[in-house]
């Protein structure tokens, strides 16, 4: 089963990026503020384990990406602000990733891209071809994890929404799995569609019994 990786081990990800992206100071700062978000005690399942997964995805996919830097910015920040009982966690970590890379000097339109590559992960919709088709697909990887994973991943949202009673959160999560099980694909883009779709089905079937 996956464990949570060497924070260390996850520095040099950031400061590739963040030098890619044209930023003008070494991130550092930045870079640890980001992974003490990632290990709050609240978290459970969207942790540092889950940004490494999702950096780790992403590194296996790189070539695919348009602008390779600003996927990987979008993937630091994408949970960088995560509180269960908000509705605004996208946007707030949206404008921490907007506000630090233009406060560091990188172009406002890198800026804006991120910005809007963040915003995706809501997952309100599919997202059109492209960077935010590939970091929706990176982030959802998980619908398509092993089942030793995916049972894992289900006890880990249970503990981050563990003040909510179980009747409930049965119903409503039911709801959520279902929302993604009821899309005529799940992943946009065909290279996630080919490697996971068959077994993300296969969990959210399950799941939702």
């Amino acid at each position: 089963m996956n464990t949570a990786p060497s924070l260390a081990a996850l520095k040099p990800l950031f400061a590739s990026a963040w030098h890619d992206a044209g930023a003008r100071t070494d991130g550092t700062v930045l870079c640890d503020a980001l992974l003490a978000a990632y290990s709050e005690p609240h978290r459970h399942y969207h942790s540092t384990q889950h940004l490494a997964e999702c950096l780790q995805g992403f590194e296996a996919v790189r070539h695919l990406a348009q602008r390779p830097a600003e996927v990987a910015l979008a993937l630091w920040f994408h949970d960088a602000v995560y509180d269960v009982q908000r509705h605004d966690n996208e946007a707030q970590s949206a404008a921490w990733a907007r506000n630090a890379l233009t406060t560091a000097g990188v172009q406002v339109e890198v800026a804006e891209r991120v910005y809007e590559l963040v915003m995706a992960t809501r997952h309100t919709s599919v997202p059109a071809a492209g960077d935010a088709q590939l970091l929706v697909d990176i982030d959802l990887s998980i619908l398509g994890a092993d089942v030793q994973r995916f049972a894992q991943y289900e006890q880990q949202i249970r503990a981050e929404y563990a003040f909510v009673p179980e009747d409930l959160f049965r119903t409503k999560r039911k709801e959520v799995l279902q929302s993604f099980a009821d899309r005529p694909r799940i992943y946009g883009s065909d290279h996630f569609h080919a490697a996971l779709e068959v077994r993300a089905r296969a969990n959210l079937a399950r799941a939702v019994a």
